[in-house]
């Protein structure tokens, strides 16, 4: 239900041309990652293959709205699953300069489902429309995602296109036009795709090495009840090198701690985790009173809060019961890892030190 009323709404903000979009520097590459992170429980549910590649240098950033884009690959990618059964679903992206000296970034998403047929693909990207009535008995859905989709393909400068064949699969192809100049970077993503060129590696490779190993042997606890969020997240905080430990609430975050995994026990003598981050909106026992809970037995933890609440004083809320700084949503992956790094990076600093409960 909510995920049709978020359809509707988006498109009556498209008709009334009231849909907000932003420019700022992109990074394609990492909405591809994230976008493949999200969606890589349902593959494996399915028992399908999920894979991005590169199949040239791109840009390393892009003046686009990522929200919007990632938007766009997450319907792409999730419809790619819902209606494949055995196989593989692919993301290829590539990039080239037109006639004008424009850039062009093109993401193919390939599948290996059912496919459509001519009269199909004419209904595609109509309003409430799906393939035909069994599709929708079948696989539920809006029937609103591609339309969507289309429609903010054009509002980026770019646009989305298919090709299918009824039992061989669908190719979606997604593109978006960017300003070209002295100063755009290239780089070769490492996707680990085998036709990517050998020895080829990203124009600032040393930097990004650094990057992602920045957070290598910190062991984090992330209490989170939201799928989506868990997955992002740890996707995040393991790319950054870390080990991240999932639970879903914050009654198993505080017996994860404990002796005898009880939230009467007492902390553990030596706690197997650098940093918590919790949620604090949470089913059984939220972050506020998780936190509240381990301060008073004795830990002393760097606690991250993780919230979507904008309002003011939320911070000062968290802090009140006991967190170490705070994350609001959506969450900002440079300045989550950065943020990570700083409350971790020394090992002798008093306020990750386990305290045994008196």
């Amino acid at each position: 239900l909510l995920a049709i009323i978020n359809d509707i709404l988006d498109l009556s903000k498209i008709e009334a041309g009231k849909m907000a979009f932003e420019r700022i520097d992109t990074n394609p590459w990492q909405i591809v990652e994230e976008v493949l992170s999200i969606n890589a429980v349902r593959a494996a549910g399915k028992n399908i293959c999920l894979k991005a590649e590169c199949a040239s240098a791109i840009p390393e950033t892009i003046p686009c709205d990522p929200v919007r884009l990632r938007q766009i690959l997450i319907n792409l990618v999730g419809n790619a699953i819902k209606f494949t059964d055995i196989g593989e679903v692919r993301i290829k992206v590539s990039s080239q300069i037109d006639d004008d000296g424009e850039g062009v970034i093109t993401f193919t998403v390939v599948d290996t489902g059912i496919g459509m047929n001519e009269a199909q693909l004419s209904r595609l990207f109509h309003a409430f429309a799906q393939a035909d009535s069994s599709t929708t008995r079948r696989f539920g859905g809006t029937g609103l995602g591609l339309m969507i989709s289309r429609r903010l393909a054009k509002m980026l400068g770019g646009d989305l296109r298919v090709t299918s064949r009824p039992g061989v699969g669908s190719e979606f192809v997604l593109t978006v036009r960017f300003p070209v100049d002295n100063n755009t970077k290239v780089l070769w993503p490492d996707s680990g795709a085998s036709d990517s060129p050998k020895g080829s590696r990203p124009a600032d490779g040393s930097s990004r090495q650094e990057k992602s190993t920045c957070l290598s042997g910190r062991k984090l606890l992330l209490a989170e009840d939201g799928p989506d969020n868990q997955r992002l997240i740890a996707f995040v905080l393991r790319k950054a090198g870390a080990e991240v430990t999932v639970v879903d609430n914050g009654r198993l975050a505080v017996e994860a701690c404990t002796v005898g995994g009880s939230v009467d026990g007492q902390l553990l003598e030596e706690l197997p985790f650098d940093l918590i981050l919790t949620d604090m909106q949470m089913p059984e026992m939220d972050g506020y009173s998780a936190t509240r809970v381990l301060r008073d037995k004795g830990c002393r933890l760097p606690i991250v809060a993780l919230t979507a609440h904008a309002m003011g004083g939320e911070r000062e809320r968290c802090l009140e019961a006991g967190c170490t700084d705070y994350a609001a949503k959506p969450i900002d992956r440079e300045k989550l890892v950065a943020l990570v790094a700083e409350l971790t990076h020394d090992s002798s600093h008093p306020s990750i030190q386990p305290l045994v409960h008196a």
